[in-house]
């Protein structure tokens, strides 16, 4: 007996040992790092945009989907579903097939929002393409990801959609529509205008509407389950470091699942949203559209384009609950209500996103627009849209220093730049890995694998805090682009475009603070020698760049230097750049501005 007393005292006495030694192991390890995955509550669902439309249309089918203000038009979704399977039945008609590219170039118009669910009815991907972009850039659009067909407005203010199409491609004036032939666009085929003419080689989005019989628009309905939700849905132009536009392809898959769940965070069910984004960006297809569609909610487009006048009479007139859109949307929306002091009526929150929200516009927001609550998003067009966002109840304070808390079923880590995971509370390199991972850069596999590795862990290049409570912070972005008013521009683009001026022999762009749009364009310019550096302003240079560049590039200040601060291997030294603009503003820059 006393034996076997011995034996197991020398077994607990062992075990002590070893647990002693591995509490003291786990009291030495690294254990808070900056990761966390939020499972969240709600599953992630498998099905299609087009399946979304459909199961919305049966749950909320005399619910208004979208009222487009300066339009005049309203529809349910019972009513959006059948118009957008006329559209799907007409695209088929065309010869269109499930997987094909097709443009939707224009400002928030019904047309853009009835083409998108039209493409995803039929399996098309639609390519968003910014309503500002010229015809080089739009060129550029097509060709990158081979559209098939291409859906615009005649005009909006001074740019002539059609005419611009017809420049870059003249083949159009003489083809029948839907058989345009062109060797610069070999895969472009169908041009289809929005207007009450006649247009040569264009077919009206009316025509379009009645192309298909009644039994071809029921053969949509049934060709839905042939359309897997992880296959592509839709393509996103952002700036990359070659200094063009790279195309992100998003699936069905990722549309979805973050619509859901963007509405499900900002509670969006029975709400009627005042939308201030355009519509082609992740900001008006995601957040917007998507959770929209999710939560039964109404779209409300003020105009056309972004007017603080228009969104305010909107807000009004439609009984908005909820307003979208940029913090300089935001600021202009304050600035117009402090001079029109429209009853605007209850207000339950404000959706904020595309840049950084600064205090004082928070308070602005609640006091002057009487908003109850602002809400932030924070994402990448890479990430589908959203990542963090804010929850529901969360303070003016936890707005203002983070981002918000991490989105469900989303995995995020700060790194360092070997890779390893810094502690809670120390900035690194944010990395995600999730749902809302795009399927890829089109046509750019090596772009691709630098962003997402083999691990499938998406660098989003944003230097980046992490809290243990799942809440983030923007501490700067490790890549160049910088964010004017809520564009993503990337200075390379606009340096091309400047060094092929016959002035210019080098130019060099930076991102300068603003307090309307966050940053504003700063040009650098070398000139040719006997060139008046006084006669090359922002104001001539915004004359030059009509008709080749959108306007949210154009540098809104112009500095010249005989020389450009470099490093012994030769590289520019950008941050001598910004010290150069703080000690020229604003004296010099007075002149400069456009």
């Amino acid at each position: 007996m006393n034996s076997k007393l011995q034996i197991i005292s020398r077994y607990l006495l062992r075990q002590k040992c070893v647990f002693n030694s591995m509490r003291s192991i786990s009291t030495s390890m690294p254990i808070l790092i900056s990761h966390k995955h939020h499972v969240g509550k709600d599953p992630l669902v498998y099905r299609t945009v087009g399946q979304q439309l459909e199961l919305t249309a049966s749950n909320y089918g005399n619910v208004e989907a979208i009222v487009s203000c300066h339009e005049g038009k309203r529809y349910t979704f019972q009513n959006l579903l059948k118009e957008a399977d006329a559209l799907a039945a007409g695209f088929r008609k065309l010869g269109l097939q499930p997987g094909d590219a097709i443009g939707l170039w224009a400002p928030n118009y019904m047309h853009w929002y009835l083409g998108m669910m039209g493409a995803a009815r039929a399996g098309l991907t639609s390519v968003g393409i910014n309503p500002a972009f010229q015809g080089p850039e739009v060129a550029y659009c097509l060709n990158k990801v081979n559209v098939k067909a291409i859906i615009a407005p005649e005009t909006f203010k001074t740019q002539n959609y059609y005419e611009i199409l017809r420049d870059i491609c003249p083949e159009i004036s003489d083809a029948q529509p839907g058989k345009i032939r062109s060797e610069k666009f070999p895969h472009l085929k169908s041009v289809i205008i929005d207007s009450n003419d006649g247009l040569k080689g264009a077919l009206r989005f009316d025509e379009l509407l009645d192309l298909a019989n009644p039994t071809e628009r029921e053969e949509v309905s049934q060709i839905q389950n042939n359309i897997l939700p992880e296959s592509p849905c839709n393509i996103q132009f952002t700036s990359g470091t070659t200094g063009n536009p790279k195309a992100a392809v998003l699936s069905h898959n990722n549309f979805v699942n973050n619509g859901i769940h963007v509405g499900n965070r900002n509670q969006l069910e029975g709400e009627r949203i005042c939308v201030q984004v355009p519509l082609f960006h992740a900001y008006g297809v995601i957040i917007t559209i998507m959770a929209a569609l999710s939560k039964g909610a109404t779209m409300i487009l003020p105009a056309p384009g972004f007017s603080p006048k228009d969104s305010l009479q909107a807000i009004v007139k439609e009984k908005c609950s909820v307003i979208h859109g940029t913090p300089t949307m935001y600021v202009d929306l304050v600035n117009t209500q402090k001079k029109l002091q429209v009853p605007l009526g209850k207000i339950k929150k404000a959706i904020t996103g595309g840049a950084i929200v600064a205090p004082q516009l928070i308070k602005d927001i609640r006091n002057i627009l009487g908003v109850e609550a602002v809400h932030s998003v924070y994402g990448l067009t890479e990430t589908t849209a959203v990542i963090f966002q804010s929850l529901p109840g969360d303070s003016s304070d936890v707005v203002l220093d983070s981002v918000g808390h991490l989105t469900d079923h989303i995995e995020a880590k700060v790194v360092d730049p070997e890779g390893r995971c810094v502690p809670f509370g120390q900035p690194g390199e944010l990395c995600v890995r999730g749902y809302v991972t795009m399927l890829g850069y089109h046509g750019d596999e090596e772009k691709t694998k630098e962003t997402i590795g083999k691990d499938m862990w998406l660098r989003t290049g944003d230097q980046f805090i992490l809290e243990a409570n799942g809440y983030g912070r923007i501490v700067g972005r490790l890549k160049e682009m910088l964010i004017r008013g809520g564009e993503n521009i990337f200075p390379k683009e606009i340096e091309d475009f400047l060094n092929a001026h016959p002035q210019v022999i080098e130019a060099h762009v930076i991102g300068v603070p603003d307090e309307r749009l966050g940053e504003e364009v700063c040009a650098f310019v070398r000139l040719e020698e006997g060139v008046d550096p006084a006669s090359f302003t922002a104001a001539t240079l915004k004359e030059y760049s009509k008709g080749k560049l959108a306007h949210f590039k154009v540098p809104r200040y112009v500095i010249t230097l005989d020389a450009f601060p470099k490093t012994t291997s030769g590289k520019i030294q950008k941050f001598k750049l910004v010290e150069a603009f703080k000690q020229k503003c604003p004296e010099e820059l007075k002149v400069a501005r456009a």
